[in-house]
């Protein structure tokens, strides 16, 4: 699965807010094994909204989570756009979310509240343990949920227990090298498909040196595959420390 992340939100490019779901959902979703396939942060435009939905409907493989832009006030355009993209049907009033937000409001519901009942066709509700009003999904991988974090998030790692019931976390090991990247691609090279393979460079002092992680889900090809890199060094003596150690000087000195 490709999982994409829309923010939506004007006020976190200015500045106003700050930005608190891409670190609560790559955390979730590496809990459960998975990671980000991209991530956006929109202005409360409408052309631009669709245009993002446009792109993760194009892509079979999608599973979307959208934050922000469901409730009633003028720019929260998120409810009829969705529809739009992913329904090419109008917004229809889901009863059950209807109750759920006269319950909570009364008669406070009206005019404005009991729009947010407006749904694109198909959808399936999303709890909310703030104040009731749901958030929804469609196809049940397209998720769509408030910009406020304590509604927000709760409603994510419900969508997550639906769809990753039997989900576990990723694997990963990391050493650094006391060397060049480069001295290093010939094993790079060999690392099969189904380990995820990132190097970052950096320097240590004035030195040269390279971060190698190695994750997936299959905990005995990680190790495996740790331990050839490690033989690998020690053959070709190239110094190395387990974990990332980019900003430990002290060892990069005593290492030199």
């Amino acid at each position: 699965m490709h999982f994409y992340q829309v923010i939506i939100g004007t006020e976190i490019l200015n500045r106003r807010r700050r930005d608190k779901h891409f670190d609560f959902l790559t955390e979730e979703l590496l809990k459960r094994g998975e990671t980000l396939y991209a991530s956006f942060i929109l202005e409360d435009d409408r052309s631009l909204i669709a245009k993002a939905f446009e792109l993760v409907k194009s892509d079979p493989e999608s599973v979307m989570f959208s934050f922000g832009g469901i409730g009633s006030t003028p720019d929260d355009l998120t409810r009829q756009i969705a529809a739009d993209v992913f329904t090419s049907s109008p917004l229809e009033v889901h009863e059950e979310a209807k109750r759920r937000i006269l319950d909570q409001f009364g008669k406070d519901a009206f005019p404005h509240r009991i729009h947010m009942a407006e749904l694109p066709r198909g959808a399936n509700l999303l709890d909310n343990p703030v104040n009731n009003v749901p958030g929804f999904s469609l196809e049940s991988r397209f998720f769509f949920v408030p910009g406020f974090p304590k509604m927000a998030h709760p409603m994510i790692r419900q969508a997550l227990e639906r769809l990753l019931p039997d989900a576990k976390p990723m694997v990963r090991r990391t050493f650094t090298a006391l060397v060049s990247e480069n001295d290093l691609i010939e094993m790079m090279q060999k690392v099969p498909d189904d380990v995820t393979l990132s190097s970052l460079p950096a320097f240590c002092g004035s030195r040269r040196i390279a971060v190698i992680s190695l994750s997936g889900k299959d905990g005995g090809k990680i190790d495996s595959w740790y331990k050839k890199f490690i033989e690998f060094m020690n053959e070709k003596g190239i110094g190395w420390i387990e974990g990332d150690r980019h900003n430990d000087l002290d060892i990069c000195r005593t290492q030199a």
